[in-house]
Protein backbone atom coordinates (compact mmCIF):
# COMPACT_ATOMS: atom_id res chain seq x y z
CA UNK A 1 0.00 0.00 0.00
CA UNK A 2 1.21 3.82 -0.84
CA UNK A 3 1.26 6.10 2.05
CA UNK A 4 -2.39 7.73 0.83
CA UNK A 5 -3.85 4.14 1.78
CA UNK A 6 -2.20 4.36 5.21
CA UNK A 7 -3.78 7.70 6.71
CA UNK A 8 -6.86 6.32 4.75
CA UNK A 9 -7.03 2.98 6.98
CA UNK A 10 -6.64 4.67 9.97
CA UNK A 11 -8.77 7.84 9.26
CA UNK A 12 -5.78 10.16 9.67
CA UNK A 13 -7.10 13.42 8.04
CA UNK A 14 -3.79 15.57 8.51
CA UNK A 15 -1.63 13.22 6.73
CA UNK A 16 -4.12 12.76 4.18
CA UNK A 17 -4.47 16.35 3.30
CA UNK A 18 -0.77 16.48 3.24
CA UNK A 19 -0.67 13.63 0.86
CA UNK A 20 -2.83 15.08 -1.25
CA UNK A 21 -1.31 18.18 -1.21
CA UNK A 22 1.65 16.22 -2.98
CA UNK A 23 -0.24 15.36 -5.65
CA UNK A 24 -0.70 11.64 -4.81
CA UNK A 25 -3.62 9.65 -6.94
CA UNK A 26 -6.67 9.20 -5.43
CA UNK A 27 -7.65 6.24 -7.45
CA UNK A 28 -4.54 4.39 -7.63
CA UNK A 29 -4.96 0.71 -6.50
CA UNK A 30 -3.15 -1.44 -4.05
CA UNK A 31 -1.93 -5.16 -4.73
CA UNK A 32 -5.93 -6.00 -3.71
CA UNK A 33 -7.01 -3.77 -6.06
CA UNK A 34 -8.66 -1.46 -3.33
CA UNK A 35 -8.60 2.25 -3.24
CA UNK A 36 -7.74 4.62 -0.41
CA UNK A 37 -11.29 5.17 -0.86
CA UNK A 38 -12.27 1.47 -0.05
CA UNK A 39 -10.02 1.26 3.19
CA UNK A 40 -11.95 4.59 4.60
CA UNK A 41 -15.48 3.28 3.68
CA UNK A 42 -14.78 -0.11 5.31
CA UNK A 43 -13.56 1.70 8.93
CA UNK A 44 -16.16 4.57 8.69
CA UNK A 45 -13.45 7.10 8.84
CA UNK A 46 -16.60 9.30 7.44
CA UNK A 47 -14.18 13.01 7.43
CA UNK A 48 -11.76 10.96 5.40
CA UNK A 49 -14.07 9.47 3.16
CA UNK A 50 -15.56 12.91 2.65
CA UNK A 51 -11.98 14.62 1.53
CA UNK A 52 -11.55 11.76 -1.15
CA UNK A 53 -14.57 11.98 -2.91
CA UNK A 54 -13.94 15.58 -2.56
CA UNK A 55 -11.15 14.62 -4.79
CA UNK A 56 -12.88 12.97 -7.14
CA UNK A 57 -12.38 9.54 -5.70
CA UNK A 58 -14.26 6.88 -7.82
CA UNK A 59 -16.84 5.14 -5.73
CA UNK A 60 -17.63 2.81 -8.19
CA UNK A 61 -14.41 1.11 -8.74
CA UNK A 62 -14.22 -2.55 -7.32
CA UNK A 63 -11.41 -4.22 -5.91
CA UNK A 64 -10.02 -7.58 -6.55
CA UNK A 65 -12.88 -9.58 -5.19
CA UNK A 66 -15.52 -6.99 -7.03
CA UNK A 67 -16.88 -4.72 -3.79
CA UNK A 68 -16.88 -1.49 -4.10
CA UNK A 69 -16.46 1.51 -0.94
CA UNK A 70 -20.27 1.05 -0.80
CA UNK A 71 -20.60 -2.37 -0.70
CA UNK A 72 -17.85 -2.57 2.06
CA UNK A 73 -19.29 0.27 4.17
CA UNK A 74 -22.66 -1.78 3.91
CA UNK A 75 -20.68 -5.23 4.73
CA UNK A 76 -19.32 -3.64 8.02
CA UNK A 77 -22.34 -1.37 9.13
CA UNK A 78 -20.64 1.93 8.16
CA UNK A 79 -23.93 3.90 8.68
CA UNK A 80 -22.08 7.23 8.28
CA UNK A 81 -20.23 6.50 5.73
CA UNK A 82 -23.07 4.93 3.60
CA UNK A 83 -25.12 7.85 3.80
CA UNK A 84 -22.14 10.04 2.17
CA UNK A 85 -21.42 7.68 -0.82
CA UNK A 86 -25.41 7.12 -1.76
CA UNK A 87 -25.64 11.19 -1.27
CA UNK A 88 -22.78 11.09 -4.38
CA UNK A 89 -24.43 10.73 -8.23
CA UNK A 90 -21.38 8.72 -9.17
CA UNK A 91 -23.03 5.70 -6.97
CA UNK A 92 -26.72 5.83 -8.10
CA UNK A 93 -25.64 3.22 -10.81
CA UNK A 94 -24.50 0.73 -7.62
CA UNK A 95 -27.71 0.22 -7.07
CA UNK A 96 -28.90 -1.06 -10.14
CA UNK A 97 -28.51 -5.02 -11.18
CA UNK A 98 -25.78 -5.84 -13.24
CA UNK A 99 -25.52 -8.52 -16.09
CA UNK A 100 -23.49 -10.83 -14.16
CA UNK A 101 -25.11 -10.88 -10.69
CA UNK A 102 -27.12 -14.39 -11.49
CA UNK A 103 -24.11 -15.67 -12.48
CA UNK A 104 -20.96 -14.68 -10.95
CA UNK A 105 -20.42 -16.84 -7.90
CA UNK A 106 -19.23 -14.08 -5.94
CA UNK A 107 -21.60 -11.66 -7.10
CA UNK A 108 -23.48 -9.85 -4.26
CA UNK A 109 -24.53 -6.06 -3.87
CA UNK A 110 -24.78 -3.66 -0.75
CA UNK A 111 -28.19 -4.78 0.38
CA UNK A 112 -27.14 -8.57 0.54
CA UNK A 113 -24.07 -7.65 2.40
CA UNK A 114 -26.04 -5.73 4.77
CA UNK A 115 -28.70 -8.05 5.19
CA UNK A 116 -26.09 -10.67 5.75
CA UNK A 117 -24.91 -9.10 8.54
CA UNK A 118 -27.88 -7.63 10.20
CA UNK A 119 -27.59 -3.96 9.33
CA UNK A 120 -30.91 -3.09 9.75
CA UNK A 121 -30.29 0.78 9.37
CA UNK A 122 -28.31 0.42 6.40
CA UNK A 123 -31.06 -1.41 4.86
CA UNK A 124 -33.13 1.24 5.28
CA UNK A 125 -30.94 3.96 3.78
CA UNK A 126 -30.74 1.66 0.73
CA UNK A 127 -34.43 1.25 0.05
CA UNK A 128 -35.43 4.67 0.79
CA UNK A 129 -32.62 5.13 -2.04
CA UNK A 130 -34.02 3.06 -4.33
CA UNK A 131 -32.38 0.04 -4.69
CA UNK A 132 -34.22 -2.90 -6.09
CA UNK A 133 -35.35 -4.99 -3.18
CA UNK A 134 -35.62 -8.33 -5.16
CA UNK A 135 -31.67 -7.86 -6.86
CA UNK A 136 -30.87 -11.20 -6.98
CA UNK A 137 -27.17 -13.10 -6.70
CA UNK A 138 -26.88 -16.40 -7.65
CA UNK A 139 -27.44 -16.86 -3.83
CA UNK A 140 -31.20 -15.39 -4.31
CA UNK A 141 -32.52 -12.24 -2.75
CA UNK A 142 -31.18 -10.27 0.06
CA UNK A 143 -34.12 -12.40 2.14
CA UNK A 144 -32.10 -16.03 1.01
CA UNK A 145 -29.23 -14.05 2.83
CA UNK A 146 -30.72 -13.02 5.92
CA UNK A 147 -32.56 -16.23 6.63
CA UNK A 148 -29.73 -18.18 5.50
CA UNK A 149 -27.93 -16.31 8.31
CA UNK A 150 -30.53 -16.12 10.81
CA UNK A 151 -30.96 -12.49 11.31
CA UNK A 152 -34.58 -12.07 12.55
CA UNK A 153 -35.10 -8.36 12.06
CA UNK A 154 -33.52 -8.02 8.75
CA UNK A 155 -36.03 -10.76 7.56
CA UNK A 156 -39.11 -9.12 8.92
CA UNK A 157 -38.14 -5.65 7.67
CA UNK A 158 -37.38 -7.07 3.92
CA UNK A 159 -40.79 -8.83 4.44
CA UNK A 160 -42.89 -5.71 5.63
CA UNK A 161 -41.44 -3.63 3.23
CA UNK A 162 -42.31 -5.97 0.02
CA UNK A 163 -39.77 -8.36 -0.70
CA UNK A 164 -40.86 -11.28 -3.02
CA UNK A 165 -40.69 -14.87 -0.34
CA UNK A 166 -41.34 -16.59 -3.43
CA UNK A 167 -38.09 -15.81 -5.37
CA UNK A 168 -35.77 -18.95 -6.06
CA UNK A 169 -31.60 -18.88 -6.40
CA UNK A 170 -29.93 -20.54 -9.07
CA UNK A 171 -30.23 -23.45 -7.07
CA UNK A 172 -34.14 -23.76 -7.11
CA UNK A 173 -34.40 -22.83 -3.49
CA UNK A 174 -37.04 -20.45 -1.73
CA UNK A 175 -35.30 -18.66 1.35
CA UNK A 176 -37.87 -20.67 2.96
CA UNK A 177 -36.23 -24.35 1.62
CA UNK A 178 -32.65 -22.50 2.77
CA UNK A 179 -33.92 -22.27 6.30
CA UNK A 180 -35.46 -25.32 6.33
CA UNK A 181 -32.28 -27.17 4.72
CA UNK A 182 -29.64 -25.69 6.67
CA UNK A 183 -30.90 -23.70 10.12
CA UNK A 184 -31.77 -25.26 13.22
CA UNK A 185 -31.17 -22.10 15.71
CA UNK A 186 -33.86 -20.80 17.92
CA UNK A 187 -33.75 -17.28 15.88
CA UNK A 188 -34.53 -19.60 12.38
CA UNK A 189 -37.77 -21.20 14.27
CA UNK A 190 -38.72 -16.98 14.13
CA UNK A 191 -37.79 -16.79 10.68
CA UNK A 192 -39.18 -20.15 9.42
CA UNK A 193 -42.74 -19.02 10.72
CA UNK A 194 -42.75 -15.52 9.45
CA UNK A 195 -41.70 -17.44 5.55
CA UNK A 196 -43.90 -19.81 5.97
CA UNK A 197 -46.55 -16.91 6.63
CA UNK A 198 -44.85 -14.98 3.90
CA UNK A 199 -45.10 -18.00 1.24
CA UNK A 200 -48.35 -19.36 2.33
CA UNK A 201 -51.02 -19.46 -0.69
CA UNK A 202 -53.97 -20.96 1.83
CA UNK A 203 -53.92 -23.08 4.79
CA UNK A 204 -56.26 -26.61 4.20
CA UNK A 205 -56.82 -29.64 6.24
CA UNK A 206 -56.93 -32.98 5.35
CA UNK A 207 -60.39 -34.79 5.38
CA UNK A 208 -58.62 -38.46 5.05
CA UNK A 209 -55.28 -40.34 5.35
CA UNK A 210 -52.89 -40.02 2.61
CA UNK A 211 -49.51 -42.44 2.47
CA UNK A 212 -47.06 -43.29 -0.26
CA UNK A 213 -43.97 -44.50 0.92
CA UNK A 214 -42.66 -45.18 -2.98
CA UNK A 215 -42.70 -41.19 -3.18
CA UNK A 216 -40.14 -39.68 -1.48
CA UNK A 217 -41.78 -36.69 -3.18
CA UNK A 218 -44.62 -37.61 -1.72
CA UNK A 219 -46.16 -35.53 1.98
CA UNK A 220 -48.19 -37.89 4.21
CA UNK A 221 -50.83 -36.85 6.18
CA UNK A 222 -53.04 -38.03 8.71
CA UNK A 223 -56.85 -36.80 8.85
CA UNK A 224 -56.97 -33.35 10.74
CA UNK A 225 -53.77 -32.18 9.68
CA UNK A 226 -53.59 -28.60 9.11
CA UNK A 227 -50.89 -27.68 5.84
CA UNK A 228 -49.59 -24.55 4.22
CA UNK A 229 -50.06 -24.60 1.08
CA UNK A 230 -46.92 -23.06 -1.13
CA UNK A 231 -47.74 -20.34 -3.79
CA UNK A 232 -45.74 -20.47 -7.41
CA UNK A 233 -44.70 -17.63 -9.51
CA UNK A 234 -43.61 -18.92 -12.96
CA UNK A 235 -44.86 -17.52 -15.94
CA UNK A 236 -46.22 -20.97 -17.26
CA UNK A 237 -48.40 -21.92 -14.75
CA UNK A 238 -51.84 -21.64 -14.54
CA UNK A 239 -54.46 -20.89 -11.39
CA UNK A 240 -56.24 -23.72 -9.90
CA UNK A 241 -59.15 -23.43 -7.26
CA UNK A 242 -59.64 -23.54 -3.88
CA UNK A 243 -61.30 -26.54 -2.80
CA UNK A 244 -65.02 -27.24 -1.44
CA UNK A 245 -65.90 -28.06 1.17
CA UNK A 246 -64.00 -25.50 3.58
CA UNK A 247 -64.57 -21.66 3.77
CA UNK A 248 -62.66 -19.58 1.47
CA UNK A 249 -59.23 -18.19 3.13
CA UNK A 250 -59.41 -14.59 4.71
CA UNK A 251 -57.01 -12.72 2.41
CA UNK A 252 -57.01 -13.22 -1.97
CA UNK A 253 -55.03 -16.09 -3.36
CA UNK A 254 -52.06 -15.68 -5.31
CA UNK A 255 -52.62 -16.71 -9.01
CA UNK A 256 -51.22 -19.92 -8.52
CA UNK A 257 -50.51 -22.92 -6.31
CA UNK A 258 -47.21 -24.91 -6.56
CA UNK A 259 -48.17 -28.08 -8.42
CA UNK A 260 -46.01 -31.29 -8.93
CA UNK A 261 -45.47 -32.09 -13.04
CA UNK A 262 -48.88 -34.95 -11.73
CA UNK A 263 -51.07 -32.01 -10.47
CA UNK A 264 -50.27 -32.57 -6.59
CA UNK A 265 -49.73 -29.41 -4.66
CA UNK A 266 -46.85 -28.62 -2.81
CA UNK A 267 -47.40 -28.00 1.12
CA UNK A 268 -45.85 -28.32 4.53
CA UNK A 269 -46.87 -29.59 8.33
CA UNK A 270 -45.00 -28.20 10.92
CA UNK A 271 -44.47 -30.40 14.04
CA UNK A 272 -45.10 -27.62 17.19
CA UNK A 273 -43.63 -30.68 19.68
CA UNK A 274 -40.21 -30.68 17.37
CA UNK A 275 -40.17 -27.45 15.52
CA UNK A 276 -39.32 -29.67 12.33
CA UNK A 277 -41.15 -29.25 9.08
CA UNK A 278 -42.33 -32.25 6.78
CA UNK A 279 -42.54 -30.19 3.01
CA UNK A 280 -44.02 -32.66 0.37
CA UNK A 281 -46.75 -33.07 -2.79
CA UNK A 282 -49.96 -34.50 -1.88
CA UNK A 283 -53.46 -34.97 -3.88
CA UNK A 284 -55.83 -31.59 -3.40
CA UNK A 285 -58.87 -33.63 -3.60
CA UNK A 286 -58.16 -34.78 0.06
CA UNK A 287 -57.89 -31.52 1.63
CA UNK A 288 -60.45 -28.24 2.72
CA UNK A 289 -59.57 -24.78 2.74
CA UNK A 290 -59.58 -23.16 6.35
CA UNK A 291 -59.32 -19.86 7.63
CA UNK A 292 -56.20 -18.47 8.11
CA UNK A 293 -57.12 -16.59 11.00
CA UNK A 294 -59.32 -18.77 12.59
CA UNK A 295 -57.68 -22.23 11.78
CA UNK A 296 -61.88 -23.54 11.12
Amino acid sequence: MRPLHYAAWQGKKEPMKMVLKAGSSVNIPSDEGQIPLHLAAQHGHYDVSEMLLQHQSNPCIMDNSGKTPLDLACEFGRVGVVQLLLNSNMCAALLEPKPGDTTDPNGTSPLHLAAKNGHIDIIRLLLQAGIDINRQTKAGTALHEAALCGKTDVVRLLLDSGINAHVRNTYNQTALDIVNQFTTSQASKEIKQMLRDASAALQVRAVKDYCNNYDLTSLNVKAGDVITVSAAGGAGDTPVAVPAPGPAPDRPLPQVLEQHADGRWKGCIHDNRTGNDRVGYFPSSLVEAISKRTGK
